[in-house]
C-alpha cells in the first residue's frame, strides 16, 4: 500500500514522488562539466568571463617574463572576434620528455590547471580563478597554438577542448615563443565582444606592480578605429600613484614616498608608496601577490604604520600634547594617495574570491616599515612635513 506522505499546494505527494536514489544523479565528466557549468571555472558567461578567458591564458606568458625566459607580452583582439596572446619566449615544451620547462603543449591546453603557478611570491595570476587555459580551451569553438622552438615551428588546433588536429611540425622557425589564439564559443557566451578597456586595466594594475613586465595589448576589430597601448612601467608602485592621482598630481604639495623591502617574517616582500594632495578623499589600493584585494591585514597593518608615525611626529613637534588623543586613520587618510603590494610565499586568503588576505604576520610587518619610512622622511625635511602635518591638523580641528 502506498504511503502519503505530504500535501504540498494542495497536491498530494506520495513516498514514491519523494524518492531519491543513484538514478537522479547526473555524473558530468571532462570538458562536459565545464561546457555545463562554465561560471564556476571562467566567473559567468558576460563580458566578465571573456576577460577571466584573456586572463587565464596570458597567466603563463606574463610569468614567462617575470621568470626572465621572455622579453615581452602582446596581446590582440582580432576582426573576427578571436583573442591572440603571443610571447618571446623559450617557447612551450612540445612533450613531457621536454621536462622542466612545463608541461608538453597538449597537456597544457587539454588537462585542467596543468602548468599554472602555485600562487607564490614569484607567480602572477591575472584572474580569480586560475583554472589555466585548458578551460578556456573547452569554452571556445576553436583555439590554434604555434610554437617557435629550437628553430622549428609547430601547430596545433583545438575544438571545444579536444585536439582537431595532430600537433604537427610546419617548417622552421625564426627566434622562439608561444602564441596561442582561442574564439569563445557563441552557444555558450551571450556576447562575444571583449571590453578593451576592462582589459587594459588589468594589465595596467600587474605592469606597475611588476616592474620588469611589458605587454602590449591592441584592438583590430574595428580597422578604422584600432586602439593600441603599450603598458611598462620602471618606476612600479611609484609610477602608480602618479596614475591614480592623474591631474591632481599638479596641486600635490610634496613628493611620493615609496620603499621596497623584504621581511623574512612574512615570508615575503612588501612595496609601498604614497602621498598626500589637496584632493579631497582617500585613493588607497591594496594587492597581494599581484591581486587587487579590497583589504586585509596589508591594508590595516599600511594605516597603523601611518597613524603612528604621523602621531608621533606631531607631539614631537609640539603639535599635540603629551595627553590629547593621536590622529584617527581616516583623518590621516584625507588627500592620500597610495598602493600597498605584498608578495608572499605562503599568502592565505580570506573566501573563495581572494578579496581578503589573512596572514596575521603581515600587518606587524607592514606596519612597522611604513612607520620607519615616513617617520624618517617626516624628520628629514621641516617645509614638507610641515605641508603634510598641517593638512592633518587643519582637518582634526575642523573636525
Amino acid at each position: 500500500m502506498e504511503v502519503l506522505l505530504d500535501i504540498v499546494g494542495g497536491d498530494i505527494v506520495s513516498e514514491k514522488d519523494t524518492r531519491y536514489d543513484t538514478s537522479h544523479i547526473q555524473v558530468l565528466e571532462g570538458w562536459e562539466a565545464v561546457r555545463k557549468r562554465p561560471g564556476m571555472y571562467v566567473g559567468s558567461t558576460t563580458e566578465r568571463g571573456l576577460r577571466q578567458m584573456v586572463f587565464e591564458v596570458a597567466d603563463r606568458a606574463v610569468n614567462e617574463v617575470l621568470a626572465g625566459r621572455a622579453a615581452s607580452v602582446d596581446i590582440t583582439l582580432m576582426p573576427d572576434g578571436g583573442v591572440c596572446v603571443a610571447d618571446d619566449g623559450p617557447g612551450v615544451p612540445i612533450d613531457e620528455t621536454e621536462g622542466a620547462g612545463g608541461p608538453g603543449l597538449e597537456a597544457l591546453l587539454t588537462q585542467m590547471q596543468a602548468g599554472v603557478g602555485t600562487g607564490g611570491r614569484h607567480d602572477v595570476t591575472l584572474g580569480f580563478c586560475g583554472v589555466g587555459p585548458a578551460v578556456v580551451n573547452a569554452l571556445s569553438c576553436r583555439m590554434t597554438a604555434e610554437v617557435r622552438r629550437e628553430g622549428v615551428l609547430w601547430v596545433q588546433e583545438y575544438a571545444r577542448g579536444v585536439a582537431a588536429t595532430p600537433l604537427t611540425e610546419v617548417g622552421t622557425a625564426t627566434g622562439s615563443g608561444t602564441t596561442i589564439a582561442f574564439w569563445p564559443d557563441a552557444d555558450i557566451f551571450g556576447a562575444t565582444e571583449f571590453s578593451f578597456d576592462g582589459l587594459e586595466e588589468r594589465f595596467r594594475e600587474v605592469a606597475f606592480l611588476n616592474q620588469g613586465l611589458e605587454i602590449s595589448l591592441t584592438d583590430l576589430r574595428r580597422p578604422d578605429e584600432s586602439r593600441s597601448v603599450r603598458l611598462r612601467f620602471p618606476g612600479g608602485t611609484r609610477d602608480f600613484v602618479d596614475f591614480l592621482d592623474g591631474h591632481a598630481a599638479a596641486s600635490t604639495p610634496v613628493d611620493t614616498i615609496a620603499f621596497a623591502c623584504e621581511d623574512p617574517r612574512m615570508g615575503g616582500v612588501m612595496e609601498v608608496a604614497f602621498r598626500w594632495c589637496s584632493c579631497p578623499g582617500e585613493r588607497v589600493q591594496s594587492f597581494a601577490n599581484s591581486r587587487p584585494t579590497v583589504g586585509g591585514t596589508h591594508a590595516v597593518g599600511f594605516r597603523d604604520g601611518m597613524t603612528a608615525a604621523v602621531t608621533a611626529y606631531a607631539r614631537e613637534q609640539g603639535l599635540l600634547t603629551p595627553t590629547a588623543p593621536g590622529f584617527d586613520a581616516d583623518r590621516i587618510g584625507e588627500g592620500l594617495t597610495a598602493v600597498v603590494s605584498v608578495k608572499l610565499d605562503r599568502p592565505e586568503f580570506e573566501g573563495s574570491t581572494r578579496g581578503v588576505l589573512g596572514n596575521s604576520e603581515v600587518r606587524d610587518c607592514v606596519g612597522q616599515a611604513v612607520q620607519d619610512h615616513l617617520g624618517r622622511w617626516l624628520k628629514e625635511d621641516q617645509d614638507r612635513a610641515a605641508a603634510v602635518i598641517g593638512q592633518i591638523v587643519q582637518g582634526a580641528r575642523r573636525d
